[in-house]
């Protein structure tokens, strides 16, 4: 017989946008009594309930959520407090009995319970704002051939064209007079011994993939994604905020003040989605090949044999 502890293995179930594995991860907890857990960035943003497909109502009272819609879009999460809210609500579901089920398309989430993460110190908010406002004046390339002279071990591993990640390098490396690379080689315990957990990756054609979530994107549209849009324009939020850079925040904002249609809008947003989806797979394909694939396309019949893997 198996112990209580190994009953509530955590489940992770991981999967490119649209591809079913919400859908997935709320069969599988209602069958083992589980808490949803969300392991997904923009998920977690108040504000961008439809633009991020957070779970509907109904969906919430099938069986317990957990890390959906609990941050204003005015701040910025980290996968360091990721890491720390999702132990929280696994221990708790756990300590209730019920089966933690993390489900979401953030590979650097699901590396944090995993592996754990390096220990960066948090960086001043005005050595933040000047490089934010250096990128904006100056643009990547300029700031790439800036990284290059203050870190060129960083500046090597990362595209002349990656804004985000080449002024995280500077931010880091003007904080701590260390390189982001000298802290990447220490890491904090992971949350989760991955032995102990069951791990599911959701896997689709990507032409199909690419058609669903393009299906979606309207669906969202019909349900107001313009006006949740409208409204975070009336906040007047910093545009580097992680919740600016949802999937279609920035075409649509574009299109409320004039500067190209709406149908421009929904197309650009489609265009991020399959990029996206694209950024998704190459990190799967690099950090998860240990998982268990489940084709989203046999999934419906495939159920009695994904029960039986996790309860194995």
């Amino acid at each position: 017989m198996r112990d209580a502890s190994s009953e509530l293995r955590p489940i992770l179930i991981a999967g490119p946008t649209a591809s079913g594995k919400s859908a997935l991860a709320l069969a599988i907890a209602e069958k083992v009594g589980g808490v949803i857990v969300n392991a997904d960035s923009m998920q977690v943003y108040r504000d961008l309930r439809i633009l991020s497909a957070q779970p509907t109502k109904d969906e919430e009272a099938r069986v317990p959520h957990a890390l959906y819609g609990f941050v204003p879009a005015a701040e910025a999460y980290s996968a360091g407090r990721f890491a720390r809210d999702a132990a929280a609500a696994i221990a708790l579901a756990r300590s209730e009995g019920r089966r933690p089920v993390i489900v979401g398309g953030t590979g650097l989430y699901f590396k944090a319970l995993l592996e754990g993460l390096s220990p960066v110190p948090r960086i001043g908010e005005a050595i933040r704002a000047h490089w934010r406002s250096e990128a904006d004046r100056r643009g990547a390339a300029d700031l790439h051939r800036e990284l290059v002279r203050r870190d060129a071990v960083m500046a090597a591993r990362l595209a002349p064209t990656d804004t985000q990640r080449i002024v995280r390098a500077l931010e880091v490396i003007e904080e701590t007079g260390r390189s982001l690379a000298e802290w990447q080689k220490v890491r904090e315990p992971p949350i989760l011994n991955e032995a102990d957990t069951v791990r599911l990756l959701v896997t689709l054609d990507r032409a199909e993939l690419q058609a669903r979530a393009g299906a979606r994107f309207d669906r969202m549209m019909a349900e107001g994604a313009l006006e949740e849009v409208r409204v975070i324009a009336g906040m007047g939020l910093d545009p580097a905020l992680p919740a600016m850079r949802a999937i279609g925040v920035r075409p649509l904002l574009a299109s409320l003040v004039g500067e190209g249609s709406l149908d421009d809008a929904v197309e650009l947003a489609k265009i991020e989605t399959r990029q996206y989806i694209k950024r998704q797979e190459t990190w799967f394909k690099s950090h998860m090949i240990s998982w268990k694939h489940e084709s989203a396309q046999y999934m419906e019949c495939n159920m009695p044999e994904i029960f039986a893997f996790i309860q194995g």
